[in-house]
């Protein structure tokens, strides 16, 4: 089972399915056991428009819009020093073809997506999660081994590094498998009640137009 419940926690376990994330909704609050590899732009370029095989597979894995900053050891060892999500809107223009060509389930980072990629979840069976900002150094201490890294001409930031993780999170869910979105649906809904709000203020304050 790829879904597994501790001390209230939700953990999705790769590799994991799209029957594994079907009941799993935007807002949710879930943590992450298993593979997860770092990816951010210059990654999907090379997969979406050069098509260049991904040389790590994340088939029904996670990736993560990050940059970290990595300690080299003896060895051709890794150890993780801060992992902080980066904006994963610069990879929305690539995410569907992404997604259909790696077979991602979960992508992580910061901040919501749109279209492209609320497509390529209801379409493929993925998730987009956000990554609380400002808690780079407890995701590091969240990653358990880096397993190896991949691209390492793309320099620190853009290289593959592929990680495992034990309850990495927390992760709020903001497009599940059927493609709601919730930041969108937020906006909506923020947007109305501001607008009732200022209607209000305009009945007391009648200079305020």
């Amino acid at each position: 089972m790829a879904v597994e419940f501790k001390d209230g926690k939700k953990i999705l376990v790769t590799p994991v399915t799209a029957e594994d994330l079907k009941d799993i909704k935007i807002g949710d609050i879930i943590y992450l056991t298993g593979s997860l590899t770092t990816c951010r732009d210059v990654a999907h370029r090379r997969v979406v428009e050069e098509g260049r095989e991904i040389p790590v597979d994340v088939r029904n894995n996670a990736i993560f819009h990050a940059g970290p900053i990595i300690r080299p050891l003896p060895d051709d060892k890794f150890e993780m020093v801060s992992v902080g999500p980066t904006t994963s809107m610069r990879m929305e223009k690539f995410e569907y073809e992404f997604v259909k060509i790696t077979g991602v389930r979960v992508i992580v980072g910061k901040g919501g997506m749109k279209e492209n990629t609320a497509k390529a979840c209801k379409e493929f069976g993925a998730i987009h999660c956000v990554f609380p900002a400002g808690n780079a150094v407890v995701a590091a201490v969240e990653v358990e081994e880096i397993v190896k890294a991949e691209w390492r001409d793309l320099g620190m930031p853009e290289t593959l590094w592929n990680c495992r993780v034990k309850e990495f999170g927390p992760l709020i869910v903001s497009i599940d498998a059927q493609g709601r979105n919730y930041f969108e649906e937020k906006k909506v809904e923020y947007n109305r009640r501001k607008d009732e709000q200022i209607a209000e203020i305009c009945k007391q304050v009648r200079f305020i137009k």
